[in-house]
């Protein structure tokens, strides 16, 4: 017997489950993003300089990208175990000290085992919040529950930009320790999913077991897919946006860039394609058509950004804006994720599958440093970028559709 409402109305889109998932997906971008924000400046204070503002970005990035892989790992398997909104609360209750505590750092080895703290912490927020939207709300409505969570959820980056421009890097990581502890009042009065709470009334279940995902060849092709379709979003985030004023100086922009105003405008694009996605997908009653759209139209973003020859910065920006409309597609991406799972293993799916794809990171970055060496950086760049788009086309091929499933079913193991 299903467990969500057989009705659903506009209200129920706007319901404090789904408002309170979304403000958590704020804070967690804005933490998230802030570190590409304030490299330059945070690492210039550490003493470094020229080509060393890269290699201990790189350095610093993969730390915390490692981090969320971990903790995609640990709050997934506990989002199933424990609940949805535990992990919520936990989550973000330990990147908040540890955004803090990075206001107070004074050497790189310390930088980088809070990113790592961070990163573990920025982990639980966004799967929890798909998770628990995709249950307490009516199939009819679900995509437009995540639309809402992605697109107030990325414009946290238009306010990490905002706070780094007007204040000192150990005051903007402050800040966004203060957003988090914050937001944990608002989680007071949330309930729990109803489909969460009827698993646990079930004896003998399964719940929460991650290398379920491994024994069975058909669980571990839809979880491999569900991945790769993501990775060209953070190949765009991770190297074009993270590295934008590198790369507008390779391609001769004709005015200062940085990587502040790039991480705003690509987030400010992520806002409507998140919105357009999400519209679009209701209106075609499909994930996996607007997703192949959205690919599509990064293709042609992503050769914008290197053909665009010696322009201004605004023009620049605006390519920026353009890359993050079109990776405009990541609430569906994690929606899909969450579609193809029972509830007994949704959340770790839908936990670890964004952070993996942030954790692709890491060797995106690697092979984007070994062919920038060997074929340069723009080179090196599309190399890696072909890669990336080529698995997600091809994994999208190989997912089911998803849009009408109904979610309120358990994953059988042998």
């Amino acid at each position: 017997m299903p467990h969500r409402k057989e009705s659903a109305s506009i209200r129920d889109i706007f319901s404090l489950p789904v408002i309170v998932a979304a403000l958590g997906y704020f804070v967690d971008i804005y933490d998230l993003v802030l570190f590409s924000i304030v490299r330059v400046p945070s690492l210039k204070s550490l003493g470094l300089s020229g080509h060393a503002l890269i290699d201990y970005g790189v350095f610093l990035l993969n730390m915390q990208m490692i981090g969320m892989l971990v903790g995609g790992i640990l709050w997934g398997w506990l989002g199933d175990k424990k609940g949805r909104l535990k992990i919520m609360f936990a989550s973000i209750l330990l990147y908040s000290l540890a955004n803090i505590a990075n206001g107070f750092i004074t050497s790189l080895p310390l930088y980088a085992i809070l990113r790592f703290i961070a990163g573990v912490g920025l982990a639980g927020e966004l799967g929890a919040g798909i998770t628990l939207v995709s249950e307490v709300l009516h199939t009819r409505i679900r995509g437009y529950g995540t639309m809402l969570v992605a697109s107030i959820g990325v414009s946290g980056a238009i306010l990490a930009n905002l706070v780094a421009t007007h204040y000192e890097w150990h005051n903007a990581f402050f800040i966004g320790g203060g957003l988090g502890f914050l937001l944990l009042a608002a989680r007071v009065k949330v309930s729990e999913s109803g489909m969460f709470k009827a698993m646990e009334e079930k004896a003998g279940l399964s719940r929460g077991n991650m290398l379920a995902l491994f024994t069975d060849r058909n669980r571990f092709f839809r979880y491999l897919n569900s991945i790769m379709i993501g990775v060209p979003i953070w190949f765009v985030v991770g190297v074009l946006i993270t590295f934008s004023p590198e790369f507008a100086l390779q391609l001769g922009i004709t005015g200062a860039v940085t990587a502040g105003n790039a991480v705003m405008f690509c987030y400010l694009g992520l806002v409507f394609g998140d919105v357009s996605s999400g519209l679009l997908s209701q209106l075609l009653k499909s994930r996996k058509k607007v997703i192949l759209l959205f690919m599509l139209l990064s293709v042609g973003a992503v050769a914008l950004y290197f053909l665009q020859g010696r322009r201004s910065p605004e023009f620049f920006y605006a390519v920026c804006a353009m890359l993050g409309f079109a990776g405009g597609y990541w609430a569906i991406f994690v929606t899909v994720a969450a579609e193809q799972f029972g509830t007994n293993l949704r959340a770790t799916v839908a936990t670890t599958v964004p952070n993996i794809v942030r954790g692709m990171v890491v060797p995106i970055t690697m092979l984007f440093q070994l062919f920038r060496g060997m074929f340069g950086l723009e080179s090196g760049a599309l190399l890696v970028g072909g890669i990336c788009i080529t698995a997600a086309f091809l994994s999208l091929a190989a997912l089911e559709e998803t849009f009408h499933k109904d979610l309120d079913y358990y994953e059988e193991f042998l």
